[in-house]
């Protein structure tokens, strides 16, 4: 099948990327020499990680990526479509030839709800195949795992330069989380379905895709997952006044007001210095503060 660049991608509070060299060979146990003409540029994203990559944990968030510089594995013709001709050739002025991964303009920019990264959602950018992506993307999710309501699209996102981001979620982690087996067995299955698709003329043959975990920087939406991270602290920044921000637990919604109530988060931003590590004062465990959702600008976890 060919060689496949392999990332995983990881965000530290000091550091934002790290970079380290490796490679995922498909269809074989055997590596292939240097040499090989299939090989695409071998720069990779991969961190030292020590521990379960299923959540993030003290100073170190693990998101999880697997990189692909080429959806076509330009091994196999599909019989009785010898005469059809590539999406290259009909939309030649569509097609962004790949042979090395660059970064978007859009990394460094302040996520939002809806933007197809950190915050989630469906962002095409006018792609004339990103919805037949997609729509592959959901077929496969529909195949996938041994519970097929515990995956979703986290994230989808198309770049009219060729490359497709996807960002799948585990609803049953508590971070929502796959692991690096369910990331990587998602990633192989919808590679198999762009390649049939491109070699059919019907997408570009030289996608660049991505396939990640959500990640703990990822924005919480208001209200649809307080409920499922009631009991997770988190960083919330809301209007009062002025711009503010606590680190809190969310207690309940309400409903009827389109409020959430939130009390303190046991965390060292919140603690007595002085108290030298004795439990919050019960006027610190009775504190309550009543959030209209119309006033809350931006929800993360809590990163210690």
């Amino acid at each position: 099948m060919g060689i496949t660049t392999f990332w995983i991608r990881s965000s530290l509070l000091s550091q934002r990327y790290r970079w380290l060299p490796s490679l995922l060979w498909l269809g074989t146990s055997s590596v292939p020499s240097v040499s090989s003409s299939y090989m695409p540029s071998c720069r990779s994203r991969v961190p030292h990680v020590v521990g379960d990559l299923s959540k993030p944990f003290s100073r170190f968030v693990a998101t999880i990526s697997l990189r692909y510089l080429s959806t076509s594995s330009n091994s196999q013709e599909i019989s009785g479509n010898l005469e059809t001709s590539s999406y290259a050739e009909r939309h030649a002025e569509e097609v962004h030839l790949i042979d090395e991964w660059e970064e978007e303009e859009e990394d460094e920019a302040e996520p939002f709800i809806g933007d197809g990264g950190d915050g989630g959602g469906i962002v095409l950018k006018n792609c004339p195949w990103g919805e037949q992506a997609l729509s592959i993307a959901h077929e496969v999710l529909l195949q996938f795992g041994d519970d097929d309501d515990d995956f979703e699209l986290f994230a989808f996102k198309t770049s009219p330069k060729g490359y497709i981001y996807l960002r799948l979620e585990k609803l049953s982690n508590e971070y929502g989380c796959p692991s690096m087996d369910e990331i990587e067995n998602y990633s192989r299955q919808y590679k198999r379905r762009l390649d049939e698709l491109s070699a059919l003329g019907e997408i570009p043959e030289n996608l660049a895709l991505e396939v990640s975990s959500p990640g703990a920087e990822r924005l919480i939406r208001v209200p649809d997952d307080l409920e499922r991270f009631k009991e997770k602290p988190m960083m919330v920044s809301y209007m009062d006044s002025q711009e503010k921000t606590g680190m809190f637990v969310m207690e309940r919604i309400n409903s009827e007001t389109g409020s959430c109530i939130w009390k303190l988060a046991d965390v060292k931003e919140n603690r007595d210095p002085s108290a030298r590590g004795r439990p919050f004062s019960r006027k610190l465990k009775d504190w309550r503060l009543d959030l209209p959702f119309s006033m809350i600008k931006r929800v993360t976890f809590y990163l210690d």
